[in-house]
């Protein structure tokens, strides 16, 4: 085994595969000869570990919605996210390539690094199974998948409410600057939320901006669109809709 087999743990059994997967496009642009290169196993790879990263977070993180779970992985596949990985198993050093790519930093160069180990799951994945690939990829990212934090709504109440409150209805909350007062460098905003015609809260701030998130915030503090839903599902239904119904 050399030293990077050693390092995940796997002996290639087509050692051809491990070959390409570090063999980075600019050793044949260089030496002007058709020479295999690391962007179909790149391609392959890519999608490999989409599958492994989604099936983690799916199992991890029950209670997270469609759109967290989507930026988690994003995270998770995203050029620094896997250059860091490459990192880790100090990839750079076994890539193959160009020496006026090696002179201007290939080796540690982002997009280098990240495609290589792309390149490099592709081929786990083709020189034995899912199973086998899945494991070693979640060892060797064990630490990074541990400290993996979840984005906090919190941090985006506008959008976070727009999300709850079009699951409920399609219609979208309305913002609405109800005063303002105070001189032009300390002027304090207050906004209110409507939505299905009532309001949903109120909030201030230093902006409009800031009353808007401080009003949603507080609208998903007191979950007010529950209240009003129970409240339009109790309301009576009038006689001449009874009517209009039974015609």
């Amino acid at each position: 085994m050399n030293p990077l087999e050693e390092r995940i743990q796997y002996k290639f059994r087509n050692a051809l595969l491990l070959a390409e997967a570090l063999t980075h496009p600019s050793l044949g642009y260089e030496t002007q000869r058709h020479h295999f290169d690391n962007q179909r196993l790149e391609f392959l790879g890519d999608a490999v570990l989409q599958l492994i990263f989604t099936e983690f977070l799916f199992d991890s993180y029950s209670e997270l919605p469609e759109g967290e779970l989507t930026k988690l992985r994003a995270r998770l596949v995203s050029r620094d996210g896997l250059r860091i990985n490459a990192e880790a198993l100090d990839l750079g050093k076994y890539l193959m390539m160009g020496r006026g790519e090696e002179a201007t930093g290939g080796r540690s160069r982002a997009s280098a690094l990240a495609d290589a180990y792309e390149a490099l799951i592709g081929a786990l994945y083709l020189d034995s199974d899912y199973v086998t690939v899945r494991r070693i990829v979640l060892t060797e990212t064990r630490s990074r998948l541990e400290e993996l934090i979840v984005e906090d709504p919190s941090a985006n109440p506008k959008g976070r409410l727009q999300e709850i409150l079009q699951s409920v209805t399609p219609h979208s909350p309305i913002y609405e600057v109800v005063e303002q007062f105070g001189p032009e460098h300390m002027k304090q905003f207050i906004s209110r939320i409507v939505w299905e015609g009532a309001e949903l809260a109120r909030g201030s701030g230093r902006s409009k901006k800031d009353a808007e998130v401080q009003a949603a915030r507080k609208a998903i503090e007191l979950r007010s669109w529950e209240t009003l839903s129970l409240v339009n599902e109790a309301k009576p239904t009038s006689p001449a809709n009874n009517q209009a119904e039974n015609l």
